[in-house]
């Protein structure tokens, strides 16, 4: 799926009083501009975030994650730009505030009391609860007392330290290391690999990335629930919180939160979703009267019509009327700003969106360095049409580097969870990419384009319509 972030937002949000008032002071005189104001005299607010799954990283469109997103919907509600600056470690996020490098703290922040006392915390937009992590097959913990001469890892900085912190009291022999050089991928991969016993995370977090690590499960979860907030400079400056509680207060009521959360955080929209038994359903209900349409607009591309068709099943299970939270819509899924660049004016029509999708992977195809052959040149393509050329760039440079063939999709499908890793993203020009999707995608699209080649070849009386 390619995401369009192109906002639906209600401009109703932003009431005529608002708007005066942020006249008014641009004529007041004032010798020192509240924070609202001096956001937007500017015409920007930057929040503070970190690289990951639940936060921030480029997509094929641009920056997006759970927190750009919501922060995005706040600046376009203030109608000023979003301006994004990432930590290089979770702890690091409080001292970029103090020195004003940014206006808030976006980053899947919970929180706590001790917090308060360093943060003006905006509202709550979220809950999420402290789950244990550990490796299946090992004996499974069920409480605090299990966890002690266990090996425990944690981000530093992070929520985990002071729920450990708290837990001591009762548990003296409770130790563990903590990291501000790791990601929560990477730590999930160290429980899921044996090198660390155990580690903790946020429900949520899991939730977005535990089912791409089958060899780890939860344990138990630490008592209660903790709210997520954005956090702003502690001090008596509250206006851009003031504001941020009428926005989130009609974002909730208008239920758009609810619908960004299922964008992201829903197991529906995941990539290993689908089995063969629905493609071979939708084959005989969804693609008979796409065939015909799929083959003349392949033929014009000089591309393979069953390649072209599995890509739209993977993208919409072929149903032209698809559409997304994010704004992709139609059989490709296509995003406003793509649809534009291609010509595409209706997505909803299937020619349209089928012939704008042939276009689009025909550019990203052609972008491959031309002395890779097939087929590894088609599926590094579909890697691009997934998550974007630079993030296949980066891990191709990644492949290099470790030894191998940046030019072989087998070596370059290897590397592709990198990605997702602390260590390796932050060598990369790109930064954090959910790779380990982007090579579920291309399995995905193999086998849907196999299935089709082996009907086509065989004369399946599903496929009837011919050129």
């Amino acid at each position: 799926m390619k995401y369009d972030y192109s906002r639906q937002f209600s401009g109703g949000l932003k009431s005529a009083a608002f708007v005066a008032a942020a006249l008014l002071f641009l004529y007041s005189g004032h010798d020192q501009p509240n924070q609202l104001e001096q956001v937007l005299q500017r015409g920007d607010l930057t929040m503070l975030t970190r690289n990951g799954a639940s936060t921030y990283y480029l997509g094929p469109e641009g920056a997006t994650g759970p927190e750009v997103e919501l922060v995005r919907e706040f600046t376009e509600y203030l109608g000023i730009e979003l301006q994004i600056k990432a930590a290089a470690a979770f702890n690091q996020l409080s001292g970029l505030l103090d020195r004003r490098r940014g206006e808030m703290i976006a980053a899947n922040l919970t929180r706590t009391t001790d917090r308060e006392l360093v943060f003006n915390f905006g509202p709550d937009y979220q809950e999420t609860s402290i789950v244990v992590i550990y490796r299946r097959g090992q004996a499974r913990p069920r409480t605090v007392g299990d966890l002690v001469s266990l090996k425990i890892m944690v981000i530093a900085g992070s929520s985990y330290e002071e729920a450990l912190e708290a837990a001591r009291k009762d548990h003296p022999g409770l130790e563990w290391e903590s990291r501000s050089d790791v990601g929560m991928e990477e730590l999930l991969l160290a429980v899921s690999d044996g090198a660390v016993d155990v580690t903790l995370a946020d429900s949520n977090i899991f939730n977005l990335n535990g089912h791409f690590y089958p060899r780890v499960a939860t344990a138990f979860s630490f008592p209660g629930t903790l709210p997520l907030a954005w956090a702003f400079r502690a001090g008596p400056d509250d206006s851009l919180v003031r504001e941020a509680r009428i926005f989130l207060r009609e974002f909730k009521r208008s239920g758009r939160l609810a619908a960004l959360h299922e964008a992201f955080y829903s197991s529906r929209t995941r990539m290993d979703r689908v089995g063969m038994f629905q493609f071979m359903r939708q084959v005989r209900k969804r693609l008979p009267p796409l065939i015909t349409v799929f083959q003349e607009v392949a033929q014009a591309h000089n591309m393979d019509w069953r390649l072209l068709a599995a890509i739209g099943y993977q993208e919409s299970h072929w149903d032209p009327d698809a559409s997304s939270f994010t704004g992709v819509r139609g059989v490709m899924m296509l995003t406003r700003r793509t649809a534009a660049q291609l010509g595409v004016d209706n997505r909803l029509d299937p020619r349209q969106s089928i012939e704008g999708g042939a276009r689009y992977f025909v550019d990203l195809h052609r972008r491959i360095p031309s002395r890779i052959a097939e087929p590894d040149r088609t599926w590094l393509a579909l890697a691009a049409y997934n998550m974007g050329m630079g993030h296949v760039e980066d891990v191709r440079v990644l492949t290099q580097k470790q030894g191998g063939n940046p030019d072989s999709w087998t070596d370059v499908k290897q590397r592709l969870d990198l990605l997702s890793q602390e260590k390796w993203h932050r060598q990369t020009r790109y930064g954090y990419a959910r790779g380990f999707e982007a090579k579920q995608y291309v399995s995905n699209i193999q086998s849907y384009y196999e299935t089709l080649v082996w009907m086509d070849t065989r004369e399946h009386p599903l496929l009837v319509a011919k050129l």
